[in-house]
């Protein structure tokens, strides 16, 4: 088993790094520092959604590329945004395929629990990413219509 240990970040956004093999154990590993370092940043509200995305975007690694390491960050983007990103040294972007589709579908997953996501590519790879935001930041979906007599 390898040790691994999550470095933070001395300069810029609040964050941690860690580097992990690319191995079916390193999924919980992630899922751990990511529980660990929301409940740290008191944003644990966002631990179970973070795990599911972190679980995500490190499985399409170990399933759709041949890297041995990969790399994963978790930044505080501001007091109401966390960045979940996953690196690696493929340069093959995530494919959203269709929600019919038999496997594959970890994505939709990532789109549905995340305020935005993205894959940037790198002459050395990729960084697959994804925002959350806390409830009382992100922009509510529903507007109720108003009701006549009210006022706006």
């Amino acid at each position: 088993m390898t040790l691994t240990v999550a470095t933070p970040h001395a300069i810029g956004r609040p964050g941690y790094t860690v580097h992990l093999p690319c191995q079916p154990e390193s999924v919980r590993r992630a899922r751990a520092l990511v529980s660990s370092v929301l409940e740290t940043w008191g944003i644990s509200s966002l631990a179970e959604d973070g795990e599911v995305i972190v679980s995500e975007l490190l499985t399409n690694t170990l399933d759709h590329t041949t890297c041995r390491m990969a790399t994963v960050v978790i930044e505080r983007c501001s007091d109401d945004a966390v960045r979940i990103e996953v690196a690696d040294e493929s340069r093959t972007r995530p494919q959203l395929k269709g929600d019919n589709a038999e496997s594959g579908r970890g994505l939709f997953l990532v789109a549905a629990l995340s305020w935005r996501w993205g894959c940037d590519e790198h002459a050395w790879g990729k960084r697959t990413w994804a925002v959350l935001k806390t409830r009382a930041a992100a922009p509510s979906v529903f507007h109720p219509a108003p009701t006549a007599g009210s006022a706006r």
